[in-house]
């Protein structure tokens, strides 16, 4: 017997994230996290367009909008004067399939923003609960902990970070490489005399490898303080340091830093688990793969691990679709992590720009065996694309996706009436999609296309929906 269908261990964005999912779906969850709290830093502060729309369909979107604010414009300084902006980023610019744009909420707002959503779901965190051991046979899996008794799951989840317990546990392997060699500070701080502006950039003197940034943070009075050292360095996290570390790259007084609120060093490097299941246990998140923090790209692929995991976990535990389901995540989500980490690893040694492709918009599974494309003419939106927003017959199609269901549309064509679980939109051919049948998955992505019904039924049978 079962003390919860899933263990998620971690309550970061990742085990939160796919805690909202579940419940949602009716499925309890419980999360554990070895802390005595959330985490308590800004540091995944960027979020993509994609995972805005995940947040949107998930209920959290007007809390995270209202929680944080655009990205301010860099300004470079030298000697106290500024020699003038620098765009980190190409410009975005939204439109009526794509509404949403990046968006920069501190990492702690953010985990507190889907645990307040969690909560309302019914979800559960269990606070101060470290797993030191897993174990699984055909039944189950048994989590054990430094203290208190074990529990007993259908399926467990390792969110639980780049040093994730659990995945050593199952034995699963990563392999990585150093993005930089050098060691890096990233605190939040309170800052006098210094305009919330502009993300403020000290870059380093010539021959040297040493910089510092100050990027406000978004509905906060808070910075971000990023800062390299040479090589060697041994990080001093003390308030003290940070103070001495500003006052030595800025024009601003040690004093000037009114309060560390938060500080942590770490080396930039990007690893990927070799596997993203064992068993019964799932990874994700940066327990499967770890990013270099350039790009943004860190916490917005472990939220699509989370998003692709949750409504696969609801249909095999309802009994809605054979567990053989649960194959398809490693398929998918493993090869869209290598792909993220090559590219957060180009931007970070300065290969790459902030452009399209940080946004996760394209991100797809066209070669999924759960994408079926049966048009004699595709059109630009196929089968394992994202399913673009937009309006059928005055209707928003975001409106229609939000929720755990699937949604079938009739665009320029007739369909059947589709089984339960699966809403049903009729309107002419699309300007986006074109003309056909398109078979939306819960998480936003088309799962089947079709010129007409023929082979639609059994599709949906394979998935629990026939």
């Amino acid at each position: 017997m079962s003390d919860t269908p899933v263990l998620i261990v971690g309550a970061g964005p990742t085990g939160l994230t796919l805690g909202i999912d579940l419940a949602r779906r009716g499925v309890p969850a419980l999360v554990v996290e070895r802390a005595d709290e959330l985490f308590p830093g800004s540091r995944g502060k960027g979020l993509q367009p994609r995972t805005m729309e995940v947040f949107d369909d998930l209920g959290v979107l007007d809390a995270v909008r209202a929680g944080g604010g655009r990205y301010p414009v860099g300004m470079l300084w030298r000697d106290g004067k500024r020699l003038g902006e620098h765009h980190l980023m190409d410009p975005v610019e939204t439109t009526e399939e794509a509404p949403y744009e990046g968006w920069m909420v501190p990492q702690w707002r953010t985990q507190r923003i889907l645990r307040d959503r969690l909560e309302e779901l019914g979800g559960k965190i269990a606070f101060g609960r470290e797993v030191t051991d897993v174990t699984q046979d055909e039944d189950g899996v048994t989590a054990r902990f430094a203290a208190g008794p074990p529990l007993r799951a259908q399926y467990l989840v390792a969110a639980d970070g780049g040093r994730s317990a659990v995945r050593r546990a199952v034995g699963a392997g990563m392999t990585g490489e150093a993005v930089d060699p050098l060691p890096m500070l990233v605190a939040d701080v309170r800052i006098a005399g210094l305009d919330r502006d502009n993300w403020h950039m000290f870059p380093p003197r010539e021959g040297r490898d040493e910089f510092l940034t100050l990027c406000p943070l978004a509905g906060t009075d808070d910075f971000q303080l990023v800062a390299r050292f040479t090589e060697g360095t041994r990080v001093d996290l003390s308030p003290d340091a940070v103070r001495r570390v500003v006052a030595a790259r800025t024009h601003l007084a040690a004093e000037d830093v009114t309060d560390v609120l938060w500080a942590s060093d770490f080396r930039p490097r990007a690893a990927l688990a070799d596997r993203f299941r064992a068993g019964r246990v799932f990874l994700a998140g940066d327990a499967a793969h770890v990013h270099s923090p350039a790009g943004g790209q860190g916490l917005n692929t472990s939220v699509q691990d989370a998003y692709n995991l949750g409504w696969k976990l609801g249909a095999v535990l309802s009994g809605d679709a054979d567990p053989s389901l649960l194959d398809s995540y490693e398929e998918e989500r493993r090869a869209v992590a290598a792909d993220m980490l090559g590219l957060s690893t180009r931007i970070h040694r300065g290969e790459a720009r902030r452009g399209g492709a940080t946004l996760q918009l394209d991100l797809g599974y066209r070669e999924s065996p759960l994408s079926a494309e049966t048009r004699t003419a595709p059109g630009p939106v196929r089968a394992g694309d994202r399913a673009p927003d937009g309006r059928v017959d005055g209707v928003r199609l975001f409106d229609v996706f939000r929720g755990p269901h699937w949604t079938l549309l009739a665009l320029g064509t007739d369909a059947p009436e589709p089984p339960r679980g699966v809403r049903l939109v009729r309107g002419p051919s699309h300007r986006t999609y074109g003309t056909g049948l398109f078979l939306v998955r819960p998480d936003g992505y088309v799962g089947w296309a079709g010129d007409g019904a023929e082979g639609l039924g059994d599709y949906l049978a394979r998935l629990g929906r026939g």
